[in-house]
């Protein structure tokens, strides 16, 4: 799991930890349950064989039982065992495995001074959105082309001036316009 750099406890401790909230969770239903135990039989069969997985898919059996025996036979196989719990858990019940006490006291317990810069709060110049800045970029480019072009040789690029203004907003366009008409009227 991406977060274990965080973490101090093992997967072992961390299952005895949440192993009461897991016997205790509804929304691990029966589907749910035999989801996780078909996905440790399948692909962990030294985890949870043929016959230990027909067992805790016994429908005879409640599920808060079932759910109770399996979280207990896999702590007793140790480590590894937890550790593809809790994958099998992240991948089929998400809701659940970020609801876990342990996942709830990581994201609690971290402290925003350790954070990575990307993490950061970025500081905002202003709220006015991309728009904003594309018309005063606008702005900035018309005036450049009437700084450029000049009184002199405006006259000659008149058309070419109240061309470049068609790419412009709507008060920059009128500013570039007036200015090339003007020009053309001397």
């Amino acid at each position: 799991m991406g977060d274990s750099y965080v973490w101090t406890d093992s997967f072992h401790d961390q299952l005895a930890e949440d192993g009461a909230f897991l016997r205790a969770e509804r929304r691990l239903d029966t589907e749910l349950v035999d989801k996780i135990i078909l996905q440790l039989n399948r692909i962990y069969p030294q985890i949870l064989t043929d016959k230990e997985a027909t067992k805790f898919r016994n429908l005879d059996v409640p599920t808060c039982v079932r759910r109770g025996e399996l979280l207990t036979h896999l702590q007793a196989k140790g480590e590894e065992a937890c550790r593809e719990f809790y994958r099998a858990l992240h991948l089929h019940v998400e809701d659940v495995y970020y609801s876990l006490p342990t996942r709830l006291r990581l994201r609690d317990s971290v402290d925003p001074l350790t954070l990575p810069s990307a993490y950061k709060e970025r500081h905002v110049m202003n709220d006015n959105g991309p728009l904003f800045f594309i018309g005063c970029f606008s702005v900035a480019v018309g005036m450049a082309l009437v700084y450029y072009f000049g009184e002199a040789k405006l006259t000659g690029g008149s058309g070419a001036l109240g061309m470049a203004a068609l790419g412009l907003k709507r008060k920059a366009r009128e500013v570039l316009v007036w200015y090339a008409e003007e020009s053309l009227m001397k």
